[in-house]
């Protein structure tokens, strides 16, 4: 049967590396952050140095693009896991766009984003807080990590699984994003993780440094 119809048994391990159909690579016109790319984190309450030395974000101007995309006007944020470059995402700083995100075309990842989660692996410790982008992650510190917008895969749920052993998520509050932490949390919890949920007003990003650095006191 197996010679018949061509069965191939799963790896005992599953592999997140994969070889991009085109080589990886940032937009055109990246560059350090400029004046403009400063006052988007001032306004929101980040020190600029902060997340440019903590997160290595760098910047695009008037024009920039990526594959046909344009990634003109945003802040580049590299995503990085088992110290390897896989993908990136991106922020319009105008609140112009359409697309408040735009990640990395999926033949350009090294590893697909929704794969894995956003966030500093090397200071993680036993308990995460789980956050849907990366600016709520910068907020609350090197504690949490984003899944990139609220619809998680299985892959994140193991690989969240496999690194903690207790988490808290902190989704945004409306409705669609309290059903889906509700979701997570009982997806970690069959997995044996205490996982649970934490409700605020708004989003973890547009908390105050601090409020955010009294609350993960307190989960910590």
């Amino acid at each position: 049967m197996i010679k018949q119809y061509g069965i191939i048994f799963a790896k005992p391990k599953e592999q997140l590396t994969a070889t991009p159909t085109k080589p990886h690579q940032m937009p055109s016109g990246t560059g350090p952050l400029e004046k403009n790319h400063r006052k988007y984190l001032l306004d929101r309450g980040f020190d600029p140095d902060r997340i440019i030395r903590q997160w290595n974000v760098v910047g695009t101007g008037p024009y920039s693009t990526l594959d046909h995309l344009s990634f003109k006007h945003r802040i580049i944020i590299p995503i990085l896991w088992d110290n390897t470059a896989a993908s990136f995402t991106s922020r319009d700083i105008t609140n112009k766009s359409p697309w408040k995100y735009i990640t990395c075309p999926k033949d350009r990842e090294v590893i697909f984003h929704k794969h894995i989660v956003y966030g500093r692996q090397d200071k993680w410790r036993s308990t995460g807080i789980a956050v849907e982008g990366p600016t709520d992650v910068w907020r609350l510190g090197y504690d949490a990590f984003a899944t990139f917008g609220i619809e998680f895969t299985a892959r994140q749920v193991r690989e969240i699984a496999r690194h903690f052993t207790r988490v808290a998520v902190m989704y945004d509050d409306d409705p669609q994003a309290i059903k889906q932490a509700n979701k997570l949390v009982a997806e970690l919890k069959f997995r044996g993780v205490d996982a649970f949920r934490i409700d605020i007003v708004g989003d973890p990003g547009g908390l105050s440094q601090e409020e955010a650095n009294y609350l993960v006191k307190q989960i910590i």
